[in-house]
């Protein structure tokens, strides 16, 4: 099976998406996954205080997809993608600036503006061969792995040499650069007139549709379990293994690698056997790669690892694959936003809860994450 980058599957519009995704994403992989260790070790916040940075950027994720599939559905997707990014420039200026962990706050809040959520589903579904959709999406998808291979490696080396203040500041530049990129992206808009009228449900209504709902709870429960640990997994790192911010950022990267590269594969397996399987296999992989780091701290299996884990990066551009479709064209954006908005919602508390059980042990929150992902797995495999 072939899984160099095939790139000719995105028309000329959805390779602008993956090229601001790229440039996008290098800017936040230089402090991303490094944040919470930031927060922890340089603004001396705890556990439980990180955890409640990261369910408040769900909060404002979940309010904002909700916005934003209503907002897409009435006006220009594209202009809706680009104030999406805008809302993130300045949140690195903000980090850069905190003293403290409720200093924080605005910039997490603003981080969590998640304006392309469900319109970049509508945008694609409506935009990509449909018989390669589910490639589509991961290919997509992969421009932010790639952005994120190189970046979390750099940002921890420079975090290390200079100081984070500057890995701030270089992100704020390539955000602007990243809702730039989009300006030049073909204008779409949802079908209106007699065809919208005739189709265009409350939400109330939506959440009534019991297939709706139980799409959105399965999703929820997986959107859960990955905010439940994914926070804490540098500063497990660094607590359990004594590793520093180079190393961490250098087992980011391959994380990140390992996302693009299973991408493309998981893409075509959803695609030839379908989109439950790969959405399986990239919860199983989470489980084993969770498995092996409790395992074994050392570096050169941590990097297989980490490599393996990279699918669980996937799980949202798989879900997308499988809801987008389903959706009706002139609500598209706006009956995507209800399990995306259902599952941050859900995600929400999640670390929290991971922050309570990384309190007790290092090892509770990824102990429960590895019993949920397989859980999972067999579930979503099951799926269409």
């Amino acid at each position: 099976m072939r899984c160099g980058l095939p790139i000719e599957v995105l028309n000329r519009d959805l390779k602008l998406i993956f090229t601001s995704n790229l440039i996008g994403s290098f800017g936040d992989g230089l402090y991303a996954y490094l944040l919470p260790y930031y927060m922890k070790e340089t603004l001396k916040a705890s556990s439980v205080e990180v955890g409640i940075l990261y369910a408040i950027t769900s909060l404002t994720a979940a309010v904002t997809l909700l916005l934003a599939g209503a907002l897409a559905d009435k006006y220009d997707r594209k202009k809706i993608m680009i104030a999406g990014w805008l809302a993130w420039v300045p949140a690195p200026i903000i980090f850069s600036l905190a003293k403290d962990w409720v200093q924080m706050l605005p910039g997490m809040i603003l981080w969590g503006f998640w304006l392309g959520g469900p319109t970049s589903t509508a945008y694609i579904v409506t935009s990509a061969d449909k018989s390669r959709l589910t490639l589509t999406f991961t290919v997509i998808s992969s421009s932010w792995s790639f952005g994120y291979i190189f970046s979390p490696a750099l940002g921890g080396y420079m975090a290390g040499k200079i100081g984070m203040q500057p890995v701030f500041y270089v992100s704020f530049a390539l955000y602007t650069l990243a809702s730039l990129v989009l300006a030049f992206m073909r204008s779409q808009h949802a079908p209106t007139g007699h065809q919208k009228k005739s189709m265009d449900p409350s939400t109330v209504e939506l959440l009534k549709d019991k297939k709706l709902v139980g799409m959105s709870a399965f999703f929820a429960s997986i959107m859960f379990v990955m905010m439940m640990f994914r926070p804490f997994v540098p500063q497990f790192l660094a607590d359990a293994y004594s590793y520093g911010d180079f190393e961490i950022g250098v087992l980011g990267s391959i994380a990140f690698f390992g996302s693009a590269v299973l991408g493309i594969i998981l893409g075509r397996v959803g695609d030839k056997w379908g989109k439950g399987y790969a959405l399986a296999a990239s919860m199983a992989s989470c489980s084993t790669s969770l498995t092996i780091m409790l395992l074994t701290g050392d570096l050169y299996i941590l990097m297989g690892a980490f490599f393996l884990g990279g699918a669980s990066y996937l799980t949202w551009s798989l879900m997308s694959a499988i809801v987008g479709p389903q959706a009706p064209e002139p609500i598209r954006a706006r009956w995507v936003s209800i399990p995306q908005t259902i599952s941050m919602f859900a995600s929400i508390i999640a670390p929290y809860i991971g922050g309570v059980f990384y309190e007790i042990s290092f090892y509770y929150p990824f102990i429960a994450a590895i019993g949920a992902s397989f859980i999972l797995a067999v579930i979503a495999s099951y799926k269409k």
